[in-house]
């Protein structure tokens, strides 16, 4: 799409959807309507949110889908009625399904939301949206072509003091020209620990070939199933695991979501155990609006708490997911502090529900799922090719150099 503004199509396309077969969506939901839910990827994650959904009591889990038997045994005792399956292409056949939740490994995550959405389903989607940069405007498109409701795990934008916050102190102008934004995520599960010992024999009810789904073939191996995040060839690392939701509210604060150009230094310092995925990575991003963005991760101890730091010429915000501090520019001004006990995955997950009644767009639309795992990406790419990354934001390309 190197002749018109890849942004605008793939914020309007709908036209396209005379030119698909014809498709049986899911049923109109009243006000009162407990949505069907299918839950594809039913490890730790897919659980926890899953139980956020039913304890909201607005929705009912009625398929269960995982490559792994046994986590679909770990879910029933959630969901004791909900069918089983492996292949999620057969769960999406289920005719009474209203939505899905997607939380598998990220290599999976476009082509069973593409599925998903072809199939008339809603979908909830666990972040980063893609594991590829060329994935997202194919996500977007089935979005909009299905007319389907897809809302990306980035809770942040369903976190009312970040609303708060972009209000009082960026949209007001009271933190000056912003020049600057830091973004740290030291600390975390995931990516950071040693990896953990696992039975070196494959289980018997455990689907590799199917796991590895879009990825070249490899044999067994227990932690590229077990400690995906781990491999670049499953995941992004710290920047897709971390990066991403700093990235997203950075597009929300600054109504901005335009890199133009990447950089990015790390490697594997710490934790020599065959993983592929930095465990120390530096990013910086330029941006369209003259102010840069950079994301930091390490592995060591004492290290700064997670959360991003927008610079301005009268002051600055520090602000995670349980707070956020306003320090204005002036001397011995105090800062201004602001908690919240606000459950950012409930309420998104309330919000995925309102929207699926309504048809309204989501607060994690899939569009700015797709730009921030887009952000995240162009780190990614730096990193592996050790040179700066030019970028043309709006026909999505990479230009030379």
């Amino acid at each position: 799409m190197s002749l018109m503004n890849r942004r605008d199509v793939l914020r309007t396309a709908s036209a396209a959807a005379t030119a698909l077969p014809a498709i049986s969506y899911s049923r109109v939901l009243g006000a009162n309507d407990s949505i069907a839910l299918g839950v594809i990827g039913c490890g730790g994650r897919g659980r926890y949110i899953m139980g956020q959904f039913l304890a909201t009591g607005q929705a009912r889990v009625t398929a269960l889908c995982d490559v792994y038997a046994a986590r679909i045994d770990e879910a029933r005792s959630q969901a004791p009625d909900a069918r089983s399956f492996v292949d999620h292409r057969k769960l999406l056949e289920t005719k009474e399904l209203d939505a899905t939740l997607i939380a598998t490994p990220d290599h999976w995550h476009a082509w069973t939301a593409i599925d998903a959405m072809n199939a008339g389903k809603d979908v909830y989607v666990e972040k980063p949206l893609t594991l590829k940069i060329e994935e997202g405007p194919r996500i977007v498109r089935a979005a909009r072509v299905n007319e389907r409701v897809c809302q990306v795990g980035m809770q942040q934008r369903s976190g009312m003091h970040y609303w708060k916050a972009k209000k009082e102190y960026i949209d007001s102008g009271r933190i000056g020209k912003i020049t600057l934004i830091q973004t740290v995520w030291h600390t975390g599960g995931g990516p950071l620990r040693r990896r953990r010992e696992f039975p070196r024999e494959q289980p018997s009810n455990l689907d590799w070939a199917r796991y590895l789904g879009p990825v070249k073939w490899r044999d067994w191996d227990p932690p590229q199933y077990f400690d995906f995040r781990r491999y670049l060839d499953f995941g992004g690392g710290k920047l897709t695991d971390f990066f991403a939701h700093w990235g997203d509210v950075v597009h929300m604060f600054m109504d901005n979501d335009n890199p133009i150009s990447a950089v990015a230094a790390g490697g594997v310092y710490y934790y020599k155990d065959g993983r592929s995925a930095p465990d120390t990575i530096h990013m910086l991003l330029e941006y369209r609006g003259d102010f840069t963005v950079t994301f930091e991760s390490a592995t060591g101890a004492n290290l700064p708490p997670y959360g991003i730091h927008v610079c301005g010429t009268q002051g600055r915000l520090f602000i995670d997911r349980k707070r956020y501090e306003f320090f204005p520019a002036e001397e011995k001004a105090p800062p201004e502090v602001f908690n919240t006990t606000e459950d950012l995955d409930r309420a998104h997950v309330e919000n995925f529900l309102d929207c699926c009644r309504t048809r309204k767009r989501p607060n994690g639309d899939v569009y700015f799922g797709h730009r921030g795992a887009m952000a995240a990406h162009l780190g990614n790419i730096a990193y592996i090719e050790k040179r700066r990354i030019r970028f043309d934001p709006d026909r999505e390309e990479i230009l030379p150099l």
